[in-house]
């Protein structure tokens, strides 16, 4: 079990997150970029708890909330023009990544999700790196 891979990306995403989150303009800073930044934070401290944990179960499923809300606030900062398409295409994949890696962990410790859940993790992990398609 072996999860170190996904607490190097986790590192790595935070690192371009901070930086990327703070030019944002004021008035996206404090509510869009400040809730993008603590959905990350969650998702680093719950996973952190996850590894330390002898039940992980609902660790891994909170941790993969915050990420799927990681996910819709990267999104509507593109939707914004916050982010460049470059951007959200990067962090897209990340995130994806991410996902891909906590959706292992969570297999390899028995998480099992509702039908409905588990449709939409599912539907989640194919979608790649194309989470969102603009009509642009």
């Amino acid at each position: 079990m072996n999860n170190i891979p996904l607490f190097a990306k986790t590192y790595d995403l935070l690192r371009w997150l901070i930086p990327t989150t703070l030019k944002y303009p004021r008035e996206h800073r404090f509510a869009l970029a400040l809730r993008t930044q603590q959905a990350a934070f969650e998702f680093n401290e719950l996973i952190v708890m996850a590894r330390k944990s002898r039940d992980k179960r609902e660790l891994l499923i909170r941790a993969d909330a915050h990420l799927e809300q990681l996910r819709l606030y990267v999104r509507l900062a593109h939707d914004l023009k916050l982010l460049s398409l470059r951007q959200y295409e990067y962090v897209s994949r990340e995130i994806s990544g991410l996902g891909a890696l906590l959706g292992d962990w969570m297999k390899r410790s028995g998480v099992r999700f509702s039908s409905e859940q588990s449709r939409d993790h599912q539907d989640r992990s194919s979608d790649g790196a194309d989470m969102h398609e603009t009509s642009v």
